[in-house]
């Protein structure tokens, strides 16, 4: 079987698509050398053009940016297209040249112009403006940052790039949550995966002992991530006395804002920023938290963060929305979007309750085994890819 994935961000750069996209082009290029398993041949095509040092020696086919004569051919040579989000191009020619072809749904582009399901002008939830067919006030989102001409380009794409899902072999949503919204016909649920080779952390005393508990936020500093609910709900603990630090790991557009609140919120030495972190000093920054504080305010479409840190045996705290919330379930903390005095009480929770630490992180690695392990996402892959050259 040969698969050819298309990826339009891949590494280095950051970000959860790229994670998942390596992880299962890895996977299954494995599973094709396992005894009595059928070959899978995997080539992972990208429009990132910076190269990483492992380029050569990855178990797959890496081709960066691409003509589009050799991504031609390399559509007719490929059994199944696999597109990570669906790309106009790729989409198209799979169509073109009757491949079978798969859309794995990490965002909402189907469903809306910006992918995001949040109305820009505002920053609020997006009722779903253009499955209502309110195309007006889809145009209006988006102009706020790409100006009258560019939203109204996005807005007619959105039309063939959902009637192209529509035709596809097979869609795939990476939560019930995506499946439901994007309401698309032959769809199924294959929740992401990451390899089960992570430290796992070992509780440490706190409190009485003198070590503070470790809280972060790991991840893009965007808007939609609602960090100054974060900062807000910390400040509580902080005129409290409570015992903690807080230390966001990643960088983005939001940045000198969350930086200027915190300072206004004048903290005594419990917020830090580390910025952009790559390697082995973010392993040692993301395995210094203890506690993942993921306070969306946009509906994620599953949270890879939440994942390996429950992988790892941490606790979560995440906003009720989304696709977030279900991969969270009951092995985490759960609040109501935006309300930072019930992160605040979340947050004391775990901060006064050890017994409910210990057994949180019991949950979270046995929810994450068990259900976001890589072998389970790539098994789900190879049973999409049959059904898919069956039809």
């Amino acid at each position: 079987m040969k698969i050819l994935i298309y990826s339009k961000a891949f590494l280095p750069t950051v970000g959860g698509i790229q994670t998942v996209v390596s992880e299962l082009a890895r996977g299954l290029s494995e599973h094709g050398r396992s005894d009595g398993a059928e070959r899978v041949d995997v080539t992972v095509v990208t429009r990132t053009k910076q190269r990483m040092d492992a380029d050569d020696s990855l178990s797959y086919r890496l081709i960066r940016n691409p003509t589009l004569q050799r991504l031609i051919k390399l559509v007719q040579e490929a059994d199944i297209i696999h597109v990570a989000g669906p790309a106009m191009l790729p989409m198209a020619l799979g169509l073109v040249f009757h491949k079978p072809v798969i859309i794995e749904h990490h965002g909402y582009q189907s469903i809306c112009p910006n992918g995001l399901l949040v109305y820009q002008p505002d920053h609020s939830l997006c009722p779903g403006h253009f499955m209502q067919r309110r195309y007006r006030m889809c145009a209006r989102c988006n102009a706020a940052n790409l100006g009258w001409g560019k939203s109204l380009r996005s807005l007619v794409l959105t039309f063939p790039r959902r009637w192209m899902c529509r035709k596809v072999s097979r869609n795939i949503a990476v939560t019930d949550h995506v499946l439901k919204r994007i309401s698309l016909p032959r769809t199924e649920v294959v929740y992401h995966g990451i390899a089960d080779n992570i430290s796992v952390l070992q509780d440490q005393n706190f409190g009485s002992g003198g070590n503070p508990l470790q809280i972060g936020s790991i991840g893009r500093l965007v808007s939609e991530k609602g960090l100054p609910t974060l900062l807000r709900a910390a400040k509580r603990l902080d005129e409290e006395g409570c015992n903690f630090r807080l230390t966001f790991v990643g960088d983005g557009p939001e940045r000198a804002n969350l930086e200027s609140l915190a300072r206004n919120l004048q903290f005594r030495n419990r917020v830090e920023f580390l910025g952009k972190l790559a390697g082995a000093e973010l392993a040692k920054a993301v395995q210094s938290v203890q506690v993942v504080v993921m306070p969306s305010q946009w509906e994620e479409t599953a949270g890879l963060a939440a994942i390996e840190q429950m992988m790892r045996g941490g606790v979560v705290v995440a906003s009720d929305i989304g696709g977030l919330g279900e991969v969270v379930g009951d092995a985490g903390l759960r609040f109501k979007v935006g309300d930072s005095n019930a992160l605040y009480s979340r947050l004391r929770e775990v901060i006064e309750r050890p017994s409910l630490r210990a057994s949180l992180s019991l949950a979270a690695r046995r929810r994450a085994t068990h259900t976001f392990s890589r072998n389970r996402m790539i098994e789900g892959h190879i049973s999409a890819y049959r059904r898919a050259l069956g039809h």
